[in-house]
């Protein structure tokens, strides 16, 4: 298992994790049996947001003894309210249902607060400059939570969060078919059953927020990273052909920013699929070669940091340099961080022999020796 820093937390996340939403339907030892498989594996951070009490009981037991081995997200806002979840603003029932999960899992303290499931950009600010965040923050001021984050499936109120310098990471749904989608305040949007008029590539605030949360620190750990299953199948798929768990999660991995993709599962055997990215080829992983070729196509002119433009004979590492320049046009000033991380690769635009090499290899013909010389411009007059 590799393992990567989460933004500017300090916390080094199992590159895959355990989104443990669909242990709510599973008994006390077929929970046990999953989160002891994910330990067998390396796998370290689990988040939990579901409210309903037996699965956190469950999750408790099975995390009892081991609690240094886990880096957990748990969330404020989630509550149980009549025998059913209810996402709420009330600081009384969250209270009450944020000291259930602590007592439910065992432990006193959570790594990840995360303020829950924020959509709406009216809500962000209402959260953000009320009792809610002071509730929040108090709790990581007492060390009940280490860091605070943020839930979303809004590209809008991530950018939102993880410009707001109190949020140090988020919660986001990322893969190839959300990323054509606009932001939206309605979360059926990206379950529709077709996608035909977004099939135009990476929608540019998704593209900006990755690059945003690069740049400023902020983790992003990954839901809905198969999109509930869909894109296994090309009858459901929008780009009308499968991909497979390993192709999507290298899809979210290579994002700027990400560092887990919280994958949910039944069964160890699901967790066995998923681990397989960690020992994958890179056919294995080749998610662009699909999409490239899939009868409904998104992508074409767009770096998605595959790879595919590798090798390069003057040893450039083409997909870096590329995610350097666009986390630089970004701002009216080349941040520091990132200027001397260019500076820093042992070759870079400026080597480019213009060969062509790579745009032959690339699936979606980019024009990699044009992005090379506006790199090259760029850095070399800093």
């Amino acid at each position: 298992m590799r393992y990567r820093e989460l933004g500017k937390t300090g916390l080094k996340v199992s590159e895959i994790g355990l989104g443990a939403e669909w242990l709510e339907r599973h008994n006390e030892e077929e929970v046990k049996s999953v989160i002891e498989c994910c330990e067998s594996y390396g796998i370290n951070i689990i988040d939990c947001w579901m409210a309903e009490p037996n699965v956190r009981s469950n999750i408790g037991k099975a995390l009892e003894g081991k609690r240094g081995k886990w880096i957990i997200q748990g969330h404020f806002g989630s509550t149980w309210q009549g025998g059913q979840y209810v996402r709420t603003r009330d600081l009384d029932k969250v209270k009450t249902a944020f000291e259930d999960l602590l007592t439910r899992l065992q432990t006193d303290y959570i790594d990840l607060g995360m303020i829950h499931f924020v959509d709406e950009e009216s809500e962000f600010y209402r959260i953000m400059e009320g009792e809610f965040l002071e509730y929040v923050k108090e709790q990581k001021e007492k060390g009940v939570i280490l860091h605070i984050g943020m839930s979303t499936h809004n590209p809008k109120v991530a950018k939102l969060a993880a410009l707001s310098e109190e949020i140090e990471m988020i919660l986001f749904s990322i893969n190839p078919a959300f990323d054509l989608l606009p932001a939206s305040e309605e979360l059926s949007n990206y379950f529709a059953e077709t996608y035909e008029e977004h099939l135009s590539g990476i929608n540019p605030e998704r593209a900006e927020l990755y690059q945003i949360c690069e740049q400023q620190g902020v983790g992003i750990t990954v839901m809905k990273g198969y999109a509930g299953g869909r894109l296994f199948s090309p009858q459901t798929s929008p780009f009308g052909v499968a991909l497979t768990p390993v192709q999507c999660i290298h899809y979210a991995l290579t994002r700027p920013g990400v560092s887990s993709v919280l994958v949910g599962y039944d069964t160890p055997e699901h967790v066995k699929e998923a681990v397989a990215y960690e020992t994958a080829t890179e056919e294995e992983k080749d998610y662009a070669s699909v999409l490239a070729n899939a009868p409904r196509h998104a992508y074409t002119g767009q770096c998605t940091y595959c790879g595919h433009c590798a090798p390069c004979p003057a040893q450039i590492d083409i997909a870096m340099v590329n995610k350097l320049y666009d986390l630089a046009v970004m701002q009216k000033e080349v941040p520091g961080t990132v200027r001397a991380h260019y500076k820093g690769l042992s070759a870079n635009a400026k080597d480019c022999i213009a060969c062509r090499g790579c745009e032959s290899r690339c699936p979606f013909g980019v024009p990699v020796v044009e992005r090379m010389a506006r790199a090259r411009e760029l850095f070399d007059r800093l």
